[in-house]
């Protein structure tokens, strides 16, 4: 039977079982399970486990439930998953099928090569990255006038930057900060931690736009 005909809540109760397994390496308790899923009653942890193994995706030997490896989810079950195509022309047939998943891979292609700093200050708000945010940096030039993060003098900011003859300007997106200067004299001490390719919040992840960024 194939992995398609399990419920959202079989698949999420798999997956958890997967994961306390390879991070612990022992089966997780009833109570464990209980307080992960908020369940009321410990049937629920039984139940999850009949359907498992009726399903094929657990074995049973005298010391208990058992995960066969062979079925279970890849590790791309931790994205989002693709359930099918809609029109956004005239009203067609609905197409239900298993497309795959959308990953942070997705997203971001270069993910080997993007790391993430939170930020500290409103500096860059009318850029919309505001306190608290997690922005993704990748591990490459700023364009002249591109956001991206530097470090000078042992201090790192993110600003939207522009190189000149005299050397840099950092500016904020924020008319209550002022532009920073950096000169030649101080110009060798600068080092680009990264380009802005964008930021995380509490509201999702935000991708860099294609215009000016």
């Amino acid at each position: 039977m194939s992995r398609k005909h399990l419920t959202a809540k079989q698949r999420d109760f798999l997956l958890f079982l997967r994961d306390f397994i390879a991070e612990r390496g022992v089966w997780p308790t009833y109570r464990e399970i209980v307080e992960h899923f908020g369940y009321r009653s410990p049937n629920s942890v039984t139940q999850n486990l009949q359907a498992l193994h009726k399903k094929g995706y657990l074995r049973r030997d005298a010391n208990g439930f058992r995960l066969v490896e062979e079925r279970l989810p890849q590790q791309e079950a931790h994205g989002i998953p693709i359930r099918g195509i809609i029109s956004a022309g005239r009203l067609q047939e609905a197409v239900e099928e298993h497309l795959g998943t959308i990953t942070l891979e997705t997203l971001f292609p270069n993910l080997d090569r993007i790391y993430a700093i939170r930020v500290a200050g409103q500096s860059m708000q009318g850029a919309d990255i505001h306190d608290g945010d997690y922005v993704l940096l990748i591990d490459d030039d700023i364009p002249n006038g591109g956001i991206g993060a530097v470090l000078y003098n042992g201090e790192t900011s993110l600003k939207r930057i522009y190189y000149d003859e005299n050397g840099l300007r950092l500016e904020p997106a924020n008319e209550e900060y002022e532009d920073i200067y950096i000169r030649p004299d101080v110009f060798e001490e600068v080092r680009i931690l990264g380009r802005y390719v964008g930021h995380v919040n509490r509201n999702g992840i935000f991708k860099r736009t294609t215009g000016r960024a």
